[in-house]
């Protein structure tokens, strides 16, 4: 702001060459000059206050900043420390100030780390990240996950360094308990897998049961079979250890027929072998079935596996729908055996569910390996999905059946298992009625295969 000040009198005295005219021009540019030192004047004390407001600004950003921060000088002496590694560290900034970094650090190994990348001539100006383990109040050492940037002077030599840091004790404890409840998680998740298994697993007892039934009578009887001549053997050796004559030897050959019964002994023995082996493949498909599935993916033929699937099905169904499939050639994908034919059991089930109490319940299967993908999808002529429930279809216990008959599990976990393959289970009503779900997962490789 300009002042007033009164006018210059003129000289009394008169100089020769000096007129009046000099006087004033003279006069005028002590005015401009005077002015100017106040114009200056102002603008200077405008600055001064727009500096104390922007370090005003930054003392105020350091000291909300909650990431600890320091500066330090090119020997490692704290020039600048924010509140926040004041309070980690239980000590004012005046105390700081001046101090070494290296007073603070609770471990050689900091110490050496922080001489490491303080001295390093060629550190990046993006900085690089640095554990350091400062001592809080207690001398406790408290984990902190540094930055450090060189701080350049205007000739871009190196004259000190930046620290920001964060304290990691309470991330690390929070990551550990995540990690711990991940776990849990998925074990819950491998259990509940297993648990919606053998929920199916209890549907199709009966079919199995009478599955097993047809190999073990037929064990069985060849076995009693085996005893009879077995018996007659023995009576006939017995004859000839008595040293018998020819004539009762034949005779006793005749009753015992043990020319009948040694051409009988291969197709009985034979019969045997393959009732056990047919009843040792249904127990080792049940325990391959029931069993916690592996991580690991191997080949698999999912042709095999849509088959017994149906087989199973069929056994454990009252009155099945008519099927419509056609096997073809193999059809090898990657993943767990069991795993996919649960999800293949699942559809299968719902389908035969969905067509039970109509007219000609009819279930299409198909299946098709094009374009590194096998494409299966199955449909049934029910009373297909409102669409409100396709919404919801993948739900965990979400069903649309009577309490008793479902547990709400069954889709939601084929959903995942398609996942985990790589692949896709997807739903809709088909044009022509009825529900069809389709089931997509990668083909394996020719090497796997």
């Amino acid at each position: 702001m300009s002042k007033d000040r009164a006018p210059s009198p003129l000289p009394s005295v008169s100089l020769e060459g000096v007129d009046e005219s000099t006087w004033l021009d003279v006069i005028r540019k002590m005015d401009e000059v005077y002015t100017r030192l106040i114009e200056d004047e102002v603008e200077l004390e405008q600055k001064n206050a727009e500096l104390e407001q922007s370090q005003q600004f930054i003392f105020s950003v350091l000291s909300s900043i909650s990431d600890v921060l320091l500066v330090c000088d090119a020997q490692g002496r704290i020039e600048q420390a924010n509140a926040a590694l004041c309070e980690l560290l239980g000590r004012s900034e005046s105390e700081l100030r001046g101090s070494q970094l290296y007073d603070w650090l609770s471990d050689q190994a900091s110490v050496q780390r922080a001489r490491a990348a303080m001295a390093k001539t060629d550190a990046p100006r993006a900085g690089e990240g640095i554990e350091l383990h400062l001592r809080d109040p207690h001398g406790q050492p408290v984990s902190v996950d540094a930055n450090c940037t060189p701080r350049l002077s205007s000739n871009g030599r190196r004259v000190g360094t930046v620290w920001v840091g964060r304290p990691t004790a309470e991330l690390k404890r929070a990551y550990h308990e995540l990690r711990s409840a991940h776990e849990a998680l998925k074990r819950t998740q491998q259990q509940l897998l297993h648990a919606e298994k053998m929920a199916s697993l209890g549907q199709l007892v009966a079919g199995v049961a009478h599955e097993l039934n047809n190999p073990i009578s037929f064990v069985l009887g060849n076995v009693h079979a085996l005893r009879k001549y077995c018996d007659r053997l023995q009576t006939y050796m017995a004859a000839l250890h008595a040293h018998a004559s020819e004539d009762e030897l034949q005779t006793l050959r005749q009753q015992l027929r043990v020319e009948h019964l040694l051409a009988d002994l291969p197709s009985l023995i034979e019969g045997t072998l393959e009732g056990a082996q047919r009843t040792a493949d249904i127990v080792h498909g049940l325990k391959c079935f029931s069993a916690i599935d592996p991580q690991e993916h191997t080949p698999v033929n999912l042709v095999e596996v849509v088959e017994r699937a149906i087989h199973w099905l069929q056994k454990g169904c009252k009155q099945p729908a008519d099927l419509r499939w056609q096997g073809g050639a193999p059809c090898i994908v990657a993943g767990s055996a069991g795993q996919l034919q649960q999800v293949v059991m699942n559809l299968l089930k719902n389908a035969f569910d969905a067509t039970d109490s109509c007219a000609g319940a009819c279930v299409w299967v198909s299946l098709g390996c094009e374009a590194a993908r096998a494409q299966l999808v199955v449909r049934d002529n029910g009373p297909g999905m409102a669409p409100e429930h396709l919404l919801r279809l993948f739900d965990p216990f979400f069903t649309t059946k009577p309490v008793g008959k479902g547990t709400g599990l069954g889709l939601s976990i084929s959903h995942g298992i398609a996942l985990q393959h790589g692949g896709s289970l997807s739903a809709r009503n088909h044009p022509q009625g009825g529900a069809e779900f389709t089931l997509e997962v990668p083909l394996a490789d020719a090497g796997a295969a």
